[in-house]
């Protein structure tokens, strides 16, 4: 098992798990080049995947406020050939969505066999902020993470692999984030004045988490925390679970579909001619 796995059935208290870990061995600049070489080999996993036409990967990331969801994208799952690839991101919800069952709008937006789907964000808001800021009663949201589990083993069963992240960062470190996007003209766009008045909630939002983390990390659809205080690393963490994932999927170039000596007979006539 991954050392970031949550243990299905186990409890999990965040404080325990330190964000700004890093593994002994590693190092930024060795980091750099494994990475270079994981997403290289991720995209020709993904190709694999895609020609097969068999199965499909969900990947989701939660987490705080610029926890690196969007730099995880970016810097690892950007590799991806975007032809068999996409990331979905949920916002508020719509008038029409909310006339639907919370996974309504989750599930048109499931990987298709052969496909990625990348959730920014997911159906985990429905039992986050949800919670923290009492939009449905405690008995709506309580119910969910039993209904979370069967839709994700509903996924399973059908061909979807299903891999979900925790990118686990500080508080501290989110407000020096939030200091270098104030800083940044180019990153003015992302910040707006609920950022630092979510922050009031954070310990509201741990809790949520952690509950969620430990009620829904099953062995067909693990949890993974990922210490993401050092974006370096939490990038090398991704990338090493998604490539190992997709490598003991035993992928295999699908037989052709089409009479090749037959191809290459009218290719001579052709050249021939």
């Amino acid at each position: 098992m991954n050392p970031f796995q949550v243990v299905p059935g186990s409890t999990v208290k965040l404080k325990d798990i330190d964000p700004g870990f890093k593994n002994h061995q590693d190092s930024q600049k060795e980091a750099a080049e494994e990475i270079k070489q994981l997403r290289s080999k991720l995209r020709e996993l993904q190709e694999l995947l895609f020609a097969e036409g068999r199965s499909s990967l969900l990947i989701c990331l939660q987490g705080m406020d610029t926890g690196g969801k969007d730099g995880t994208i970016n810097h690892i799952l950007g590799a991806m050939n975007p032809q068999g690839c996409r990331v979905q991101s949920f916002r508020q919800p719509s008038a029409h969505e909310l006339s639907h069952d919370f996974l309504w709008r989750i599930h048109q937006a499931a990987p298709a066999r052969g496909e990625v789907a990348i959730f920014n964000r997911s159906h985990y808001e429905d039992v986050l902020i949800v919670r923290v800021h009492n939009l449905v009663p405690q008995e709506v949201w309580s119910r969910r993470y039993d209904q979370i589990n069967a839709f994700e083993n509903s996924l399973v069963e059908h061909g979807t692999h299903i891999l979900k992240f925790y990118l686990h960062i500080s508080k501290e470190e989110q407000l020096k984030r939030f200091k270098k996007r104030l800083d940044d003209p180019t990153k003015h766009w992302k910040i707006s004045e609920a950022d630092y008045k979510e922050r009031l909630y954070w310990d509201d939002y741990v809790a949520a988490y952690e509950e969620a983390l430990s009620r829904c990390s099953t062995e067909r659809a693990p949890w993974f925390i990922i210490p993401a205080d050092y974006k370096w690393f939490r990038n090398l963490a991704v990338a090493r679970i998604v490539v190992e994932h997709l490598e003991g999927l035993n992928l295999q170039q699908p037989e052709p579909r089409v009479d090749l000596e037959q191809i290459r007979r009218e290719y001579h006539a052709a050249k021939e001619a």
